[in-house]
């Protein structure tokens, strides 16, 4: 995770996006133990309950679970529960953005097609975000 934080949000949301993202990417895999919660303060320098809020939001949102006396951990199913809530996201949030932007410029979709193809093979592009 990136140890960078930005004042926009609060921390607690930042550290919950960074293991939304790291479940998103298949890092953590559902069942996977998250982090304790003093390594994670320890490591980013953060408090101890920043890190428990942040992985409480997990557990609300049905992503994380707590196994007594163990720890935290992905919850089964939470990969395709957040891929379902980032794709109406990103169609509500910045799909409209995109399309403005697309009818603007007069780009068809073949256009796109053939960009997305040259990025996917572009040297050093393959697999990085």
């Amino acid at each position: 995770m990136d140890r960078e934080w930005n004042d926009s949000q609060p921390i607690y949301r930042q550290l919950r996006d960074r293991v939304v993202a790291m479940i998103l990417d298949d890092v953590l895999k559902e069942g996977d133990p998250l982090p304790s919660v003093r390594h994670v303060a320890a490591e980013y320098r953060v408090n101890p309950l920043t890190v428990l809020k942040s992985y409480q939001h997990l557990v609300d949102e049905q992503l994380g679970e707590k196994k007594r006396g163990i720890g935290m951990f992905i919850k089964e199913g939470a990969r395709a529960l957040l891929l379902k809530a980032e794709r109406q996201r990103f169609l509500a949030e910045q799909w409209p953005r995109i399309h403005a932007t697309i009818q603007r410029l007069g780009l068809t979709p073949q256009e796109l097609l053939d960009a997305a193809a040259n990025e996917a093979s572009s040297p050093g592009t393959s697999g990085e975000r």
